[in-house]
């Protein structure tokens, strides 16, 4: 499978809205409804873009993969779990097509990630994962990023995860 990872544009908003939902209502199949139950908005796909860098995976025409690297902090990320850092990024908004997961583009996204982040020049990639069987924490640590702690923030039990250059 040739993936073809590029920074997304705001002509693929609909599509990454499309993905991103796909995503939250396999996830609810398979383990009832839960934090991951979002829904996503063109609209709020758009503001990611223009906020932020998201990166998307293609497979010839179609969206597979979708992340968001942004200098904002996220709600529920509190800094005093994590290393002292004066360029932070945070990883949010990862979804992979249920149709790609097993098949290594979660990986190739979160490596593509990496360089982007060192290139941008972040010091430290910071995220957070539900801490729940719908939460994606092995697939962090096996793609290297070190646990940091166990939070509940507003009833949402989460794992912080961080990795370093």
């Amino acid at each position: 499978m040739n993936v073809l990872i590029s920074t997304a544009t705001v002509d693929d908003a609909p599509e990454i809205a499309l993905l991103r939902n796909t995503v939250a209502e396999d996830l609810c199949r398979e383990f009832g409804p839960g934090f991951w139950s979002h829904t996503e908005s063109e609209r709020g796909v758009l503001r990611g873009i223009n906020a932020s860098r998201v990166l998307i995976a293609r497979v010839e025409r179609e969206i597979i993969a979708t992340l968001r690297l942004t200098t904002k902090k996220p709600w529920a990320i509190d800094p005093d779990y994590f290393a002292p850092a004066k360029c932070p990024l945070y990883l949010v908004d990862m979804a992979v097509s249920p149709g790609h997961q097993r098949k290594g583009v979660g990986r190739q996204s979160m490596h593509a990630a990496q360089a982007v982040a060192w290139d941008w020049p972040a010091d430290a990639i910071r995220l957070d994962a539900f801490d729940a069987p719908a939460g994606a924490g092995g697939f962090y640590e096996r793609c290297g990023y070190r646990e940091k702690g166990r939070v509940t923030y507003r009833k949402t039990p989460l794992i912080y995860f961080e990795l370093l250059p």
